[in-house]
C-alpha cells in the first residue's frame, strides 16, 4: 500500500504527527536530507524503521529535538556539547553523548550514547514539536545508499511507511556532521566541515 503523501502546511504537519503518537512511521524532511520518524518510546515503532531501512541491529539512529531543552531531557550535555550546541544549533551538526532518558528504545543507543540535533528547517520543527519536542531521525534510504532528498526519491527507495511528509527539496541535501563529545572526535564529517568544528571548540578552550 503507497503512503499517504500529506502536503507541508499546518494540516499536513498535524496529520503527520498524530501518525507519529499512534505508533506510525513517517518520511519527513530536514535541512540536511529527508528523514525516516516515530516515536523514539515506541519499541514496535522503531523496529519498522529498522526494518524498512534494512539497518542492522546495533547501529544506533539520531534523534531529532524542538530546542536544546528538549535535547538535554534525551542526553547528557556538558559544558563543550552546550558550546557546539548554541554555535551550530539550530543546524546539522549531530551531538553524540550519553543518553539520559532510560525510557528511550535500546534500539537508538550505542554504547550507552545516543545522537540528538535541532535541525534548521521551520516545518521539521513545527513536526517535532508537535510529537513532543523528540522524534527519530534516521535519513530516509535503505541503509548503504544515498540519502533522499525529496518525497518522490523517498517514495521510490522505501517500501512500508504510513506518509510522507513532502515540503520539496531537502536544504543541504547532506547528511549531518556527527561529534562525539566523550571522545572528542567527528565521528563523521557532513554538512558541516571538520574545519568549522575545531574553529569553534579552539574558541571553546
Amino acid at each position: 500500500m503507497l503512503p499517504l503523501l500529506l502536503q507541508c502546511n499546518e494540516q499536513g504537519i498535524a496529520r503527520a504527527a498524530t501518525i507519529v503518537r499512534e505508533g506510525g512511521v513517517i518520511a519527513y524532511p530536514t535541512d540536511t536530507v529527508y528523514g525516516l520518524g516515530c516515536d523514539p518510546y515506541n519499541e514496535d515503532a522503531v523496529e519498522r524503521v529498522f526494518r524498512i531501512k534494512g539497518r542492522e541491529e546495533g547501529k544506533a539512529v539520531p534523534l531529532l529535538c524542538a530546542s536544546v531543552k528538549d535535547a538535554m531531557r534525551i542526553a547528557y550535555m556538558d559544558e563543550r556539547a552546550l558550546v557546539l550546541a548554541r554555535h551550530f544549533w539550530p543546524g546539522a551538526l549531530t551531538i553524540l553523548a550519553r543518553l539520559k532518558d532510560a525510557k528511550i528504545s535500546s534500539r537508538i543507543v550505542k554504547d550507552g550514547k545516543v545522537g540528538v540535533r535541532v535541525p534548521n528547517h521551520e516545518h521539521a520543527l513545527r513536526l517535532i514539536s508537535l510529537c513532543n519536542g523528540v522524534l527519530v531521525g534516521t535519513s530516509a534510504n535503505p541503509s548503504g545508499m544515498s540519502p533522499a532528498v525529496n518525497a518522490m526519491q523517498v517514495m521510490a527507495m522505501l517500501n512500508g511507511l504510513d506518509a510522507i511528509l513532502d515540503c520539496g527539496e531537502a536544504n543541504i541535501g547532506k547528511a549531518s556532521t556527527v561529534y562525539d563529545v566523550e571522545k572528542g572526535m567527528i565521528i563523521r564529517e557532513g554538512a558541516i566541515a571538520r574545519e568549522e568544528l575545531e574553529r569553534c571548540l579552539m574558541e571553546y578552550r
